[in-house]
């Protein structure tokens, strides 16, 4: 197998993960009889204590001479956490053990994003190819569990994403590309190095201005499908609406990414971009447009997530020291897909509750303070 292809296996096989947990977490824990509050509160609080784990757990992988041993690790602590959460019982026991579950697979992701950005240097590959290959298989494992689910006990979501998790453990651990030393070799010299990063403002405004703009997606993510019931859209058509999104997201991913560095387009003119298409999309849907706008305005996802990612995380490692990238994109996935997201989703329940579809109102104004940051980071390093 080339680099490429072993990077897309293990993307495929941790956006499997993904793709069961995120949208079927609520029904495997509500079937484990815990109250909707309940619920939400498991599955804020890996989120929001990312602020934490995130950093603790790049320090803790820096001090690994493979980058691959960590990614490995995380996999099977993962595994047997899903498996403890499966086999427990009661709040402590299960939210403990999905609270474990989750975190660790959230730091996959930073981790994995390292790994293949050094492995494309090296390969000459397209960072952006393998991570496609992730966000496919996130809508394959999305359908295929919906599907199973419709005939399967909800127990068995557990046991395929407790399977997933193994699998991703022994790829990472056998078929990972094998890379040099990294970090520094005492712990001390590494919480440091976090510290020092956190003090260089171009950097900050950097996690900033690209959280800011993942974050808006937290309203969409929490009460788009409750929005749309409301407007007389049914579930199948919904399903199809987030799919669709997800398909231009890989559109850009495999295509769009390698045209855009083939003409010197640079990451912050892609975030800005991203940046624009937030502003605008979150603005529309605060007016409930009808279903034959409302593709369009999914297709602008390639530019409100897939841009502002990519571009996010070139951005992060251009403006991380030698030695310091599995930190500094730590540091970004925990702005982006923890802190500020998990906050912006804390809000979204009274906004809707509030104010209804009009709530997307405060998301467009979120995505225009991002514009505002990247604005002076770009005044700052160009």
């Amino acid at each position: 197998m080339t680099p490429a292809s072993r990077m897309a296996l293990q993307y495929v096989l941790l956006f499997t993960v993904n793709g069961i947990s995120l949208p079927f977490a609520g029904l495997w824990l509500s079937a484990q009889g815990f109250s909707a509050s309940q619920i939400g509160g498991l599955l804020a609080a890996p989120m929001l204590a990312r602020l934490v784990t995130g950093p603790l757990i790049a320090v803790w992988a820096d001090g690994f001479r493979r980058r691959r041993t960590p990614i490995a690790i995380l996999g099977a602590v993962a595994c047997f956490a899903y498996i403890v959460a499966g086999l427990g019982d009661g709040l402590w026991v299960q939210g403990g053990a999905w609270f474990l579950a989750a975190t660790a697979l959230a730091a996959l992701i930073p981790l994995t994003d390292v790994l293949s950005l050094q492995a494309s240097r090296t390969s000459g590959f397209a960072f952006a190819w393998p991570r496609g290959c992730g966000s496919a298989a996130f809508v394959v494992a999305n359908v295929l569990m919906g599907a199973m689910l419709s005939g399967a006990p909800v127990d068995s979501l557990i046991v395929v994403i407790a399977l997933a998790s193994g699998l991703l453990a022994v790829s990472a651990a056998t078929l990972l590309p094998i890379d040099g030393v990294i970090g520094h070799s005492r712990a001390r010299d590494r919480f440091v190095g976090v510290g020092r990063l956190a003090r260089q403002p171009t950097f900050m405004i950097a996690l900033v201005a690209v959280g800011a703009i993942q974050a808006t997606h937290a309203f969409y993510y929490g009460f788009s499908a409750l929005a749309w019931k409301a407007q007389g859209i049914d579930e199948r058509t919904t399903g199809l609406l987030w799919a669709f999104s997800v398909v231009v997201e890989i559109g850009f991913m495999w295509w769009g990414e390698p045209w855009r560095r083939r003409l010197g387009i640079g990451p912050l003119t892609v975030l800005a971009a991203g940046g624009l298409a937030a502003v605008a999309r979150w603005l529309a849907l605060a007016f409930d447009p009808p279903l034959l706008m409302l593709w369009p305005l999914q297709a602008l996802h390639a530019l409100t997530f897939a841009a502002t990612y990519l571009a996010g995380v070139e951005l992060i490692e251009r403006l991380s020291p030698p030695g310091q990238q599995t930190t500094a994109q730590t540091l970004n996935s925990v702005m982006a897909s923890g802190v500020l997201i998990g906050l912006a989703t804390l809000a979204s329940g009274p906004l809707y509750e509030a104010f209804g579809t009009a709530g997307y109102l405060a998301m467009s104004a979120l995505a225009g303070g991002g514009l505002v940051c990247a604005w002076h980071l770009r005044r700052r390093i160009s």
